[in-house]
């Protein structure tokens, strides 16, 4: 996905003159940046996550290069370092999934009980495999799989070559592969984005 009609870079630029212009970044990409996080650290943790991501994201919002990054990569960049402070809460919120099987994220994405008794039973080892994963190999994969990056986007996002992505999807594919003994769905399957070759 690239940056929205309206031009994101645009408004970046014209948000240096004119700071309130920045609000409509705000507007079009907090709804994702949100929930990404909250999939990540739980709801308490998303709202003050997502709202340093947007602060960290206006303080340095002249360093923005268009040419480099798009806006979309850039805030979740933001994003994988602003919840890389929190690491203890990710790793503890994925043990606590592990030994229970219930995440109150996810709750309000099942409709039907059958559904929810699906996703708690994966749940539970998928859950304890990410708590295992580095942090470098568990944003790469919750980029690609919770944020729908792809390898040129998450490069971008963690400031990273392209290779490194991919070794480290295919690593943290291959956990999570052993540790659930199952494709664990789209965490793990192989699925390609636009440029990027399978």
């Amino acid at each position: 996905m690239t940056d929205l009609a309206g031009g994101d870079a645009e408004l970046i630029a014209a948000s240096l003159e004119e700071p309130e212009r920045f609000a409509a970044l705000f507007d079009r990409h907090a709804p994702a940046i949100h929930q990404y996080v909250a999939r990540r650290l739980g709801r308490d943790a998303a709202d003050d996550v997502t709202a340093e991501t947007f602060l960290t994201a206006f303080r340095i919002r002249a360093r923005f290069d268009p040419a480099r990054a798009g806006v979309r990569p850039w805030l979740y960049g933001i994003a994988a370092k602003q919840i890389g402070r929190h690491r203890r809460e990710e790793v503890r919120a994925l043990k606590l999934l592990a030994r229970t099987g219930h995440d109150p994220v996810a709750d309000s994405w099942t409709d039907s009980a059958d559904d929810r008794l699906a996703a708690e039973a994966a749940a539970r080892p998928l859950a304890g495999a990410l708590a295992r994963l580095s942090a470098g190999d568990r944003h790469v994969l919750l980029l690609f799989a919770w944020a729908d990056l792809g390898y040129q986007g998450i490069a971008e996002a963690l400031d990273i070559p392209v290779g490194t992505v991919r070794s480290r999807l295919n690593r943290a594919r291959r956990k999570l592969r052993a540790a659930t003994g199952a494709a664990s769905g789209p965490l793990i399957e192989a699925r390609t984005h636009e440029g990027d070759p399978a």
